[in-house]
């Protein structure tokens, strides 16, 4: 099953830009003191406050403190370095819905008068939602909120648009997950050795166990993950059928086929491929986009924000909540 494009953005968000201490667009992040007090990042024409990153840290810190039923907080799980990741995610996230936003502005992208209202009944529930220890961290207001979900949902409506025209059709073919044993060696020697006990019949995870050169024996892959030549001929043969030595650039496979259409790993790699295809396409118009832009940091206002992890702010619906509202 696909996932929506709200869930698929969060991916593009993870991997196209980073302002903490990294690059915009291949310029250097510029630390200066000139921005005003509340101000924690400008780029380009828009700046991005303290308000906006205390909702996103709250948020972050029991996203990702509170992960597989863990609490790695109340575990004390190198809270240093988690507290610093935290922040680093935070300030990357909203550096890019501000990118976003900016590219909106450029391509003449806006809301509609219902997707604003979906936005402000979404700031209703979210803010209804927080507690008084949550509403005195943040310091933000139900219009704060609505106007960062409205920040969201554009750069959501961005990525569509720049998606939309995505190809969402992937034959069973090109997403073909296997299911295989390997045995793989180094050398013409180790290969006829292992030819020759294949065709006496011997068992190929016994020969596997005493020949193989790789981590595993048993493995699952598709298109573009094993060399050329051997993915060519595992994919020609049936369940249970082995292949001769496979001859490739460093070196020899042998490959038995256990199941060469896992039908579930199959499906959910074609919403890998077409997400593929969505990020080529968005990174087109984006990173060039970015290229252009230039970027101050205000790293005192930065660092002064602090996490609170005594359990008394639990939030973190926060984008669960808005892009429930616009999917």
């Amino acid at each position: 099953m696909r996932k929506n494009k709200n869930t698929a953005l969060a991916g593009i968000l993870a991997v196209t830009l980073c302002l903490g201490g990294c690059k915009i667009g291949g310029r250097q992040v510029v630390i200066t003191s000139g921005l005003g007090s509340q101000d924690v990042f400008r780029i380009g024409s828009e700046s991005c406050g303290l308000k906006e990153a205390r909702v996103y840290l709250a948020n972050y810190q029991n996203i990702y403190g509170k992960s597989y039923g863990m609490d790695l907080w109340k575990q004390g799980y190198k809270t240093g370095k988690l507290k610093k990741y935290i922040k680093e995610i935070a300030l990357s996230e909203m550096a890019k819905i501000v990118c976003m936003d900016l590219l909106a502005e450029e391509q003449g992208i806006t809301l509609s008068a219902e997707e604003r209202q979906k936005v402000k009944e979404a700031a209703k529930t979210y803010y209804q939602s927080l507690n008084k220890k949550e509403l005195e961290y943040m310091d933000a207001s139900e219009a704060d909120i609505s106007s960062m979900y409205e920040d969201y949902a554009l750069a959501v409506k961005v990525y569509r648009s720049l998606t939309g025209g995505v190809d969402e059709e992937v034959s069973d073919d090109e997403a073909r997950i296997m299911e295989a044993m390997q045995i793989y060696v180094k050398s013409q020697e180790e290969a006829e050795a292992v030819t020759a006990k294949l065709n006496a019949g011997e068992d190929f995870a016994a020969v596997a166990s005493n020949y193989n050169q790789k981590p595993a024996i048993e493995i699952t892959f598709g298109r573009g993950e094993l060399p050329q030549e051997a993915e060519q001929a595992a994919f020609e043969l049936d369940n249970e059928e082995i292949s001769g030595c496979i001859a490739v650039s460093d070196g020899f496979y042998f490959i038995k086929c256990v199941n060469k259409f896992n039908e579930e790993l199959t499906d959910a790699n074609k919403s890998k491929i077409v997400e593929a295809r969505e990020k080529a396409a968005f990174d087109d118009v984006y990173e060039e986009f970015v290229s252009g832009l230039s970027s101050e940091l205000n790293d005192k206002a930065w660092d002064d924000i602090t996490l609170v992890t005594d359990g008394s702010i639990t939030t973190d619906r926060f984008f669960s909540v808005i892009e429930d509202a616009i999917e």
